[in-house]
């Protein structure tokens, strides 16, 4: 198996790195790149030193089978053609291509048999915030159609790229140090501050990300008559997302009948005991592969309501990891590379 990483050197590339090591995924031959400021750079892979190529429009993708890609939606739609054109796989973990037709958007707990449809030798992976809802909304749909779903997100400043974790922790520093906090990657100050505002705002008041809930949501549950409506909300934290969700389902539902869904769920894993103050949160579940759910109530306010707490690594779940299961899907069923 001959795989490439394009944008080694980001804050998702380096997952994949780990992420590829720690499942033992099957790897002759590993090649990376990245930009002409990244090239040249080494990176250390199963004892062995990889040099980072500087990505361009030649043959260098001749004999990769799967290309995981994480520079940018630009960059993504730019190489496309180079990465795939001798039969690479490409995972695009951009939002490059999540809404084209002809191109599957992919989790494999909830549409994995969707990644085996591929005209463009091209797979989508889709937004974080998505990736960790659907998962948790799989195995209730499952069983009770949803309906409805509001959600409302507090995402990590890791979802903003390595350079605004770095700026988050600078910013305690000089706040500690009486300076005044540099304001780069994010609208405003974010250390003790939450910021409504993820991505850039649409005609409808809604933000970009705000729609690709709405979008990717229903493409990966193939439910285009799904309601959805998120409010997006950056948070304080360095990495992993965590997400308030209601769901108006087909019937009325007990806990106990969710609980015993969430639990038998690909994917998942319930801390759901709020007497003794257990739940999921984002400092305990950082560097996890699953995503956890806790928090688990009937609405009061509808009869077939229902409500819940989720959260997921944004760089795992929501990003290399999923591209990572997303091979692996293909490969334990049948996909020969």
């Amino acid at each position: 198996m001959k795989v490439a990483i394009v944008g080694a050197s980001g804050a998702v590339g380096q997952e994949f790195l780990r992420v590829l090591d720690e499942q033992n995924f099957p790897i002759d031959e590993l090649l990376l790149f990245g930009s002409k400021r990244s090239a040249g750079r080494s990176y250390k892979f199963r004892g062995q030193d990889i040099t980072v190529k500087e990505l361009c429009h030649n043959d260098d993708f001749k004999g990769v089978d799967i290309a995981f890609t994480s520079a940018g939606a630009s960059t993504s739609k730019e190489f496309a053609s180079t990465i795939t054109k001798h039969g690479a796989i490409m995972i695009d973990n951009s939002s490059a291509f999540r809404m084209d037709e002809d191109v599957p958007l992919v989790v494999p707990e909830v549409n994995g048999d969707d990644a085996f449809n591929t005209p463009r030798n091209i797979i989508a992976n889709p937004n974080c915030t998505t990736i960790q809802m659907v998962v948790a909304l799989k195995p209730i749909n499952d069983i009770n159609p949803i309906k409805r779903v509001r959600v409302s997100t507090y995402q990590a400043a890791s979802g903003a790229g390595a350079a605004a974790m770095d700026e988050l922790v600078n910013q305690y520093a000089e706040l500690q140090r009486g300076d005044k906090p540099t304001i780069e990657k994010f609208a405003y100050q974010l250390a003790y501050n939450v910021i409504p505002h993820v991505d850039v705002f649409m005609d409808n008041g809604y933000t970009k990300e705000e729609m690709k809930m709405y979008n990717e949501t229903k493409k990966i549950m193939h439910a285009p008559d799904l309601d959805v409506s998120a409010t997006c909300v950056r948070v304080p934290v360095m990495r992993a997302h965590s997400e308030a969700i209601w769901v108006e389902l087909e019937r009325p539902m007990t806990v106990a009948e969710a609980r015993t869904a969430f639990e038998n769920g690909e994917g998942l894993v319930v801390i759901d005991d709020p007497a003794n103050k257990k739940y999921p949160m984002p400092l305990d579940i950082a560097d996890k592969d699953p995503v956890y759910v806790g928090r688990i109530r009937q609405d009061l306010t509808h009869p077939c309501g229902l409500s819940f707490w989720v959260v997921g690594d944004q760089i795992k779940k929501g990003a290399a990891l999923n591209a990572v299961q997303i091979a692996q899907y293909m490969i334990k069923h049948g996909k020969k590379f």
